[in-house]
């Protein structure tokens, strides 16, 4: 009968833990994360363990971890003299995710003028910067507490008279 009693009460936090695993939410588990969607991501592309949880950049100090460090991307870079047809100036920015690696998926762009607002830049200058970043294959998988995870890098570039004149951060 105590046990009846002890099952009767617990019951409804039974129920109550199922509903939760059943139900799917819109919303990221941290502000800015990266979905996958497969009409733009490529299948290939694998998060490690544990798959839904990626750093962000601020998480870590060292900045740019990439072969050769900032310069190397900026001197490869210039090599293909990218040019909007426009001369626009403002900032594009490509975000990804770096896996445990050191390979590259689920890049995202946001284009803005020099006044931080939406905007359209040339549509083959943005695709070739996209083309670019997606090219560089040097970035060095990072760790924590001896695991290597997944981690976002972006790369903002700015824009200036419709040549990249910087590359932040």
């Amino acid at each position: 009968m105590r046990n009846l009693i002890g099952f009767i009460l617990l019951l409804p936090l039974f129920i109550n833990c199922q509903a939760e695993k059943n139900r799917i939410s819109k919303y990221p588990a941290q502000i800015g994360d990266i979905v996958f969607d497969e009409n733009v991501d490529e299948a290939e592309f694998k998060k490690c363990w544990p798959q839904d949880l990626s750093f962000q950049y601020y998480n870590d100090s060292k900045g740019v971890q990439y072969l050769g460090e900032k310069i190397k991307i900026e001197r490869e870079l210039k090599t293909l003299n990218l040019r909007d047809t426009n001369s626009s100036n403002g900032y594009i920015t490509i975000r990804f995710v770096v896996n445990c690696a050191g390979k590259t998926g689920m890049f995202r762009i946001q284009e803005m003028n020099q006044n931080y607002e939406k905007f359209t830049f040339d549509k083959k200058f943005t695709h070739d910067i996209l083309e670019f970043s997606k090219k560089l294959n040097a970035w060095i998988p990072k760790e924590y507490l001896g695991v290597k995870i997944n981690y976002y890098q972006y790369l903002t570039f700015k824009i200036e008279n419709g040549k990249v004149s910087e590359i932040l951060p």
